[in-house]
């Protein structure tokens, strides 16, 4: 009963004129932040800072949580209609989404991602407000070889999914794990793979790889293959979804909260592995299978997306009650928190009880404001297919280079992201997946780091990560991932040969 009490003065302080006007410029400018790749909540919430620091802490909280959730709203509008991910939580929703947008059912596709990340954030946001203290300790619970254990499920689960093959996608993914070791060493602190030069002593930022390879490298594919073609996308069918649309996307939805919410919780877990998962076991439990990769499966894009939008919500536990940032935005968040002189943890929901229980009401009041925002503006962003192509994809190369320039303001980047375009249109013509690469990227350093604090804590015996329960069935799961396609596929191989076998034995018989 204190709980709901709480949630209600919550409701009554969130609800305030003011704090309302707060959200919706959070979740406006959140969307648009996610429709412009290359910039992104973190970079938006970090340039506001400085611009808050007289704003009242409630107000500004809600504001940037508005931002925080709001990005991903708006992210999967580019990725779908134009294979350009605004975040790297979306990256999997262009796979099927933007196949979806070109045989004419763009609208379905916008659709099922809105609402799913409406039924997400707010299942997510009910979880976050009855179970927050519990998930958080057992979080806590979580080492380095339950990490690493988690990053090694991610690496099989994307390898065995995407491409054309295993192998192709292994490719893809060790590409992405050899970018991710360019720069300062994590442990050592030295530089390494740098060539000399000195822009890669920082790395090379994911959301430059992901523009080059998914933006970029559409609009050249598109030049340089496509140029003569005719148009090839269908005309649009309806912008609503039908009833099958409806029965395929909910059960997808549901199951894409339930995965998307732990990792959020827990450090290193970010969005993207959860959307991998979530596409892989779609995919695996799609009764449409042939529509994966070839005209789109809507499943592809309703799984995906709940689970990015569940994990971004699910950010907010370890933050709120432990001070643990899981992500970069959720990192600014908390130094935003601190300049007003507030330290998340343990003792917040004393300490600053009205201001915590009106950013989690905040929370279900935005997830609304999102939807009312987004879904009447279907209509509108499928226009955007109406645009010519030569206008439409300079427009993407344009946005794509200031995004892009202004991370850093380095022509160094901006030589870098066109290469690395050059390089997605060989990784198009050969069939080889992108968005490997980029996990690869995200989670390869973690891993490498995540290892070696393993391996340290075992005295260099590997032993410790099947020692440890946690650890042990997650590598487990990691075996059965790589080896059941292939068990299934030989059973499948077995009941063909015994059915062509009993009906040769039934053709003698005759």
């Amino acid at each position: 009963m204190e709980l709901w009490q709480h949630l209600l003065g919550g409701f009554s302080t969130a609800a305030t004129p003011i704090n309302l006007m707060w959200a919706f410029i959070g979740c406006f400018v959140g969307t648009a932040v996610g429709v412009l790749p290359g910039i992104g909540p973190a970079l938006t919430v970090a340039m506001l800072l400085p611009l808050t620091a007289h704003l009242e802490p409630t107000a500004s909280m809600i504001m940037f949580a508005g931002i925080y959730y709001g990005a991903m709203y708006g992210g999967s509008t580019t990725s779908i209609l134009l294979n350009t991910p605004g975040e790297t939580g979306t990256m999997v929703t262009a796979l099927e989404g933007n196949l979806m947008a070109k045989s004419g059912r763009a609208g379905a596709a916008l659709a099922t991602s809105a609402i799913g990340s409406f039924v997400a954030g707010s299942i997510a946001t009910v979880l976050v407000t009855l179970f927050a203290p519990g998930i958080a300790e057992y979080a806590l619970r979580f080492g380095p070889p339950e990490y690493f254990a988690l990053m090694m499920l991610a690496f099989t689960t994307v390898s065995s999914v995407l491409g054309k093959s295993t192998l192709r996608g292994l490719v893809s993914l060790f590409l992405g794990l050899a970018i991710g070791l360019i720069g300062i060493d994590q442990i050592s602190g030295q530089a390494r793979y740098v060539l000399g030069v000195a822009e890669l002593v920082d790395g090379i930022e994911v959301v430059l790889v992901a523009v080059g390879l998914f933006a970029v490298a559409e609009a050249m594919y598109l030049v340089l293959y496509q140029g003569r073609q005719h148009e090839t996308r269908n005309a649009m069918s309806r912008v609503w979804m039908t009833r099958a649309d409806w029965r395929r996307s909910l059960p997808a939805w549901l199951r894409g909260t339930v995965l998307g919410f732990p990792f959020g919780t827990i450090p290193a877990g970010g969005t993207e592995i959860p959307t991998f998962i979530s596409y892989g076991m779609e995919k695996k439990l799609s009764k449409h299978k042939e529509e994966f990769g070839t005209c789109g499966a809507i499943e592809g894009v309703a799984g995906p997306e709940a689970a990015n939008n569940a994990a971004v919500t699910g950010a907010m536990v370890p933050l709120l009650t432990l001070g643990i940032p899981t992500s970069t935005t959720a990192a600014i968040m908390l130094s935003a928190f601190q300049n007003y002189g507030i330290q998340p943890g343990p003792t917040l929901f004393q300490t600053s009880s009205t201001l915590v229980w009106a950013l989690i009401a905040s929370l279900y009041i935005g997830n609304v404001m999102l939807l009312v925002l987004n879904l009447p503006l279907v209509g509108m962003w499928i226009k955007l297919l109406k645009v010519p192509k030569p206008a439409l994809y300079a427009g993407i190369l344009i946005f794509a280079t200031v995004g892009v320039y202004g991370m850093r303001q380095s022509a160094f980047d901006l030589v870098l992201l066109y290469a690395i375009g050059l390089l997605g249109v060989l990784m198009r013509r050969f069939d080889f997946p992108a968005a490997p690469v980029i996990v690869g990227m995200i989670l390869g350093p973690m891993a490498e780091a995540q290892l070696r604090n393993a391996m340290s804590i075992g005295e260099g015996h590997w032993s410790v990560f099947v020692e440890r329960p946690l650890s042990a069935t997650i590598l487990a799961i990691c075996v059965l991932v790589l080896l059941m396609p292939h068990l299934l596929r030989r059973r499948a191989l077995r009941q063909q040969l015994r059915q062509e076998q009993l009906a040769a034995g039934e053709g003698v018989g005759r």
